[in-house]
């Protein structure tokens, strides 16, 4: 697969799970009094402005935006639901968050350390500037820790 074409399939993924899966927290927190809501509701801007951006990306490629499977979703969901009802504080909550995270910023810096000589350089850079906002959500995330 191109390399470029990968990085893009990536970043859509990697947003458009954890748009689904913060939204999905968001639901089960609907009515509890947690402060980390409107933190997550800035989160979900940033990735969706990805989600977009990456799927034009593609699109231009002529490569179709793959979500993340219905299983990984029902997965992740699942979990979700079983982290709230056993502990809805907002430390726990943020460490349901930073692990989700974490495993896409580890994925991104993969990906972009084995295409770093293969991708022109705007590609890099925009690979780069995601990984840049998922370290920032992950910084934003511990402070509710």
């Amino acid at each position: 697969m191109n390399e470029k074409i990968e990085i893009y399939k990536h970043i859509y993924q990697d947003s458009e799970m954890s748009i689904s899966s913060l939204e999905e927290l968001k639901k089960d927190l609907k009515n509890k009094d947690n402060k980390i809501k409107g933190t997550l509701d800035e989160i979900i801007k940033g990735f969706l402005k990805y989600e977009k951006e990456s799927k034009k990306e593609l699109k231009k490629m002529d490569s179709v935006p793959e979500e993340e499977g219905m299983i990984a979703k029902m997965m992740a969901n699942m979990g979700i639901k079983k982290e709230v009802s056993s502990d809805n504080s907002d430390s726990h909550i943020a460490e349901v968050i930073l692990q989700g995270i974490s495993m896409g910023s580890i994925n991104m810096e993969k990906k972009i350390d084995n295409y770093k000589d293969k991708l022109d350089h705007s590609d890099l850079k925009y690979a780069q500037k995601f990984l840049d906002y998922e370290k920032d959500c992950i910084e934003k995330i511990k402070e509710y820790l």
